[in-house]
């Protein structure tokens, strides 16, 4: 109960009840009312925040977002982990694999270049959790576009090496006949006297001298373009064509053992030794052309003999003698 208050009137010289003013009982209540919503208001925002009246769906949501938040995470770790392991293959590819077959490495601008244009994450925002999402988005489209262009990188690696394998499988890389199927070699490649004009003459291959009937051997794989005593001087004639500008000759064949047209692998039996066309003794002249050219066919036998064979054979080659053809 409100305390009542009195003043004392000197008129009437007594005391008088103190009456309260209407406008004012008026302000106190809308203050309560005011304070009461203020406070009630205050409230329900601290209710809403706390779990005391979550509903079960709340509680799910919530734990579902928690959830999907530690899957971001563990993804985000992953995604570390082969990006990582995506940039140790782009250094391989960049100094080892394309630095062997010789092609230029791809810059890592190119590798790690983003998407232009429109915004591709435009979806992805406004949400409460739209900066996590859309950078997890981005790593991902990162990856993928790496991902593509080494996979692209990887196959143009694949056909250098095929296209390597090829070449080495092409390359005149052994000798046409056996060592131990030698007589000797009779002559090298360069200028020698001539067995019938006594003159000096360029010798474009390498004669060697063997029995009649010696096995005679494709020195590199390719296809036989000549298998015929066509072309003047050199007899029974062998031509393969092996590609990358190679081209070998085997002359003075007594027999073939191949036809024209034919693919052919290193080491073949494609002919035997004879004395056909113009040629003094029974022998093999042997040729390597590359790209037009006439070659020393000594630079070319790697594949077949040691280097203490190679040093005989050279000092043989190179000793300016005779000719057989």
């Amino acid at each position: 109960m409100s305390k009542v208050k009195y003043y004392y009137d000197s008129e009437k010289l007594a005391y008088q009840k103190v009456q309260p003013k209407k406008h004012k009982q008026i302000g106190f209540i809308l203050l309560f009312i005011f304070s009461s919503a203020m406070f009630g208001l205050l409230g329900i925002i601290i209710l809403l925040n706390t779990s005391i009246f979550e509903t079960p769906k709340d509680k799910m949501q919530a734990r579902e977002i928690e959830n999907f938040k530690t899957n971001y995470a563990v993804l985000n770790r992953k995604i570390e982990l082969i990006d990582q392991v995506l940039s140790e293959l782009e250094v391989r590819d960049n100094y080892i694999y394309r630095a062997y077959f010789n092609t230029t490495p791809i810059p890592s601008e190119q590798r790690r270049s983003g998407f232009g244009g429109y915004n591709r994450y435009k979806d992805l925002e406004g949400f409460n959790n739209s900066d996590l999402v859309k950078n997890t988005s981005k790593k991902v489209d990162r990856i993928l576009k790496q991902t593509a262009i080494q996979s692209r990188s990887l196959d143009d690696i694949i056909n250098l090496a095929q296209g390597k394998e090829k070449l080495l499988a092409a390359i005149p890389a052994i000798q046409p006949i056996k060592n131990e199927d030698l007589t000797r070699v009779a002559s090298g490649f360069g200028y020698r006297s001539d067995p019938f004009t006594k003159i000096k003459k360029f010798h474009e291959g390498m004669d060697f001298s063997s029995k009649p009937g010696t096995p005679v051997y494709a020195t590199g794989d390719g296809e036989v373009i000549r298998a015929n005593n066509q072309l003047s001087g050199y007899g029974n004639l062998i031509e393969i064509k092996h590609g990358f500008g190679y081209l070998t000759r085997y002359a003075h064949l007594s027999k073939y053992n191949v036809k024209q047209g034919q693919k052919i692998k290193r080491g073949d039996l494609i002919g035997f030794v004879g004395n056909t066309g113009r040629s003094e003794a029974p022998h093999l002249h042997y040729e390597v052309h590359y790209n037009n050219e006439v070659m020393n066919p000594l630079n070319f036998y790697y594949g077949s003999i040691s280097a203490k064979e190679f040093e005989l054979l050279s000092q043989a080659a190179n000793h300016e003698n005779q000719s057989l053809d």
